[in-house]
C-alpha cells in the first residue's frame, strides 16, 4: 500500500462483535480515542447472528453460584492441555464485565434459570442461571444506523428472547407460538438474541461519537521497534495508514471461511454457520509479527443442514441443528445405517462424533441423517417446515424403513434393526445404547408431554424422511496466545507490544469444552472488558489519559 493517506488516533478496534464494541467502550471510558473497523457492510460479526447468551458464572444476578465451582467444571471440560490462569482472570472478571457493562450501557441482562449447563452431570455444573439473556432491543433507539444492526437469517424471523423460547415451549409446542404479538414486534424493529445484544453496545458506542467504520478491512500490522503503530486500511473510501499512539485490538473473529486454514488446521472440512469475512485476517497480521498460535484445531462445533438455494451475504447458508434431535420419533444415523450418538446432548459435543476415524483414517459416522416419522412431522417443527406441512422436495421421504434406507444408499438390515432397536427404547423409556434423555439438558429441547420419555418416541407412521446434517462450525477458538489482559504473546516469549486480542481470534480459555449457552461470547467479552482498558493504559504515565 503506497502514496496513500495517513490518519492518526489512541486506539483501533478491528472487528463489530459484542467483544469489539465493549473493548472500544472501555478504552474510550478510560480517556483514548478510539476507531473501529468492520470490513462488512453490517455491524456485528459472528454475535449478532448467534443465540446472544452470555456464560458468566457467579454473575450479581445469579444467587447461590460459587467460582470454586465453576473452576472445577471449565477445568474438567477443557482438557489436559487447558490454561488454568486464563480461566481464572475470566471466572473472576466476568461478573465485573456485567456490572460494568449493565451501569455504563443500554445493556441489561437477564438470568436464564431454564437453561443448565451443558454438562450438568460434571462436577461444578450448574442446572440453571449461568447464561444471562440480552432479551429484546428497539432498534429504533439506534436512528440511522439501525439499518446497518446485522441480524440472523434464523433467529431474527420471530423476536423473542431465550427465556420466551424455553418458558413458551416454542421447540416442542411450536403451534402455540404467538405469531400476532411476534409479527407485532417485529413490525416496530424489535430485535432479539444476538442483535438484541450488540444493538446496546452499538447504541452505547454512538453515544460516546464512535462510529464504526464499515466496509474498512485491516490488512496489515505495521511495527516498527517491536511495537505496533499502524494499521494499513483497505476501504471503500480509499485506502488509507491508521497510525495508533496506543494499540490495536483484534476482535475480527476466526478463519472458518478461510478454506486454506480449515484444511490445515481442522480435523474435516467444515460448514461456517458465521456471516461470510471470518477468515483468519487477525492471525494472519499476528502471524507476520511473530505472534504465538495455540490449540488451532479446536472450534465451536455445531451440526448444520445447507437448504438447496438459500444463501446469506452471497454465501450458501448453513441451518445449524441446536435443538431438533432431541425430540421424540426422531433418530442420528450414519452411512451404516446404525446410531452412533446420544442424538439429544449439546450440539458442540454431538458434532465431535462427527470426526471418529474408522481404520482407514476416514470419518466414520459421515455421511449422516436426521430421520423422523410421521407423528413427528405433524407435531413439531422440522427446520423452517411448520407442523404438519407436507415435506418439501429436496428432503428425503419414503413411506416404509426399507425404502428410505434404498433413497438414502445405506443397509436396509441395518438401518431396520437400528430403529427397531430405538423403537424398543422409546416404548419402555430408556435408551440403552446412548442414555439418551438421562439429564436435565437433554430434556430441555424434548416434548415435556410426551410419554413415556419426553426424548424419545418410537418410528413407525409414515412418512419417513431423513435430513442430511454435517458438521458445522460456529467459530474456531484456537487462536493467538495471549496473556490476562489480551496482550498477544510473541513466539519467542514475552508480548508484542501494542497487540491485544479478544474472541475468536485469541485461543479460548474454554479449551476442548463448551460449558454452557453463550460461552464464546461471555468469554470474548470478558477478555475485551480488560483488554480495553490494558491498551488505554500505556500513555497514563503521561497523564494524558485518565485512570
Amino acid at each position: 500500500m503506497s502514496n496513500v493517506r495517513t490518519q492518526h488516533t489512541d486506539v483501533v478496534v478491528i472487528g463489530t462483535g459484542a467483544a469489539g464494541l465493549l473493548a472500544a467502550l472501555r478504552a474510550a471510558d478510560h480517556g483514548a480515542d478510539v476507531v473501529v473497523l468492520e470490513k462488512s457492510s453490517l455491524v456485528g460479526g459472528t454475535t449478532a447472528v448467534s443465540a446472544g447468551g452470555v456464560w458468566i458464572p457467579d454473575h450479581p444476578h445469579l444467587s447461590g453460584d460459587s467460582r470454586e465451582a465453576a473452576r472445577t467444571y471449565m477445568c474438567e471440560l477443557a482438557g489436559p492441555t487447558r490454561d488454568e490462569k486464563l480461566i481464572d482472570v475470566y471466572l473472576e472478571t466476568g461478573p465485573d464485565m456485567v456490572r460494568w457493562v449493565e451501569e455504563n450501557t443500554p445493556l441489561r441482562l437477564h438470568t436464564v434459570d431454564r437453561l443448565p449447563d451443558y454438562f450438568p452431570q460434571h462436577d461444578g455444573a450448574c442446572p440453571g442461571g449461568r447464561t444471562l439473556d440480552p432479551g429484546l432491543y428497539d432498534t429504533t433507539r439506534l436512528g440511522a444506523w439501525a439499518d446497518a444492526l446485522r441480524r440472523s437469517p434464523v433467529f431474527g424471523n420471530f423476536p423473542m428472547s431465550l427465556r420466551e423460547v424455553l418458558d413458551w415451549r416454542i421447540t416442542s409446542h411450536p403451534s402455540e407460538m404467538p405469531i400476532e404479538l411476534l409479527m407485532e414486534r417485529s413490525g416496530k424493529g424489535v430485535v432479539n438474541y444476538g442483535a438484541a445484544l450488540v444493538g446496546p453496545l452499538l447504541e452505547a458506542a454512538l453515544e460516546r461519537g464512535i462510529e464504526p467504520r464499515l466496509r474498512s478491512a485491516a490488512a496489515k500490522l505495521i511495527a516498527e521497534g517491536g511495537r505496533v503503530v499502524a494499521v494499513e486500511v483497505e476501504s471503500a473510501d480509499g485506502d488509507y495508514t491508521l497510525h495508533t499512539d496506543l494499540g490495536v485490538v483484534l476482535a475480527c473473529g476466526g478463519f472458518e471461511w478461510n478454506a486454506e486454514m480449515v484444511e490445515r488446521f481442522l480435523p474435516y472440512p467444515v460448514q461456517p454457520l458465521s456471516p461470510p469475512g471470518n477468515d483468519g485476517d487477525g492471525l494472519r497480521m499476528a502471524m507476520a509479527l511473530g505472534a504465538d498460535l495455540v490449540d488451532l484445531h479446536e472450534a465451536w462445533w455445531c451440526p448444520a443442514l445447507s437448504k438447496p438455494g438459500e444463501t446469506y451475504d452471497g454465501e450458501t447458508f448453513l441451518r445449524g441443528d441446536f435443538t431438533h434431535r432431541a425430540l421424540p420419533h426422531g433418530l442420528v444415523i450414519n452411512g451404516k445405517g446404525q446410531r452412533f450418538v446420544n442424538e439429544a446432548t449439546n450440539y458442540h459435543d454431538f458434532s465431535k462424533s462427527f470426526f471418529e476415524l474408522d481404520a482407514q483414517g476416514r470419518p466414520k459416522n459421515l455421511p449422516a441423517w436426521l430421520v423422523v416419522d410421521g407423528r413427528y412431522l405433524q407435531r413439531y417443527s422440522l427446520f423452517d417446515q411448520p407442523p404438519g406441512a407436507e415435506p418439501a422436495d429436496w428432503l428425503v421421504r419414503a413411506e416404509t424403513i426399507d425404502d428410505l434406507a434404498a433413497e438414502l444408499g445405506v443397509p436396509t438390515l441395518a438401518l431396520r434393526d437400528t430403529v427397531s432397536r430405538f423403537n424398543e427404547f422409546a416404548t419402555c423409556g430408556v435408551d440403552r445404547d446412548f442414555r439418551r434423555g438421562d439429564n436435565i439438558f437433554d430434556r430441555l429441547y424434548g416434548d415435556p408431554d410426551h410419554r413415556p420419555h419426553p426424548c424419545l418416541g418410537t418410528l413407525e407412521e409414515p412418512p419417513f424422511v431423513a435430513v442430511p446434517l454435517t458438521p458445522g462450525v460456529l467459530g474456531t477458538k484456537g487462536g493467538l496466545r495471549v496473556d490476562k489482559d489480551g496482550r498477544v504473546q510473541h513466539a519467542d516469549g514475552g508480548s508484542i507490544a501494542g497487540l491485544f486480542a479478544v474472541g475468536n481470534v485469541m485461543v479460548s480459555c474454554a479449551g476442548a469444552g463448551y460449558p454452557g449457552g453463550g460461552t464464546p461470547i461471555g468469554i470474548g467479552m470478558t477478555f475485551a472488558y480488560r483488554a480495553g482498558r490494558a491498551v488505554s493504559t500505556a500513555a497514563r504515565a503521561t497523564g494524558r489519559l485518565t485512570a
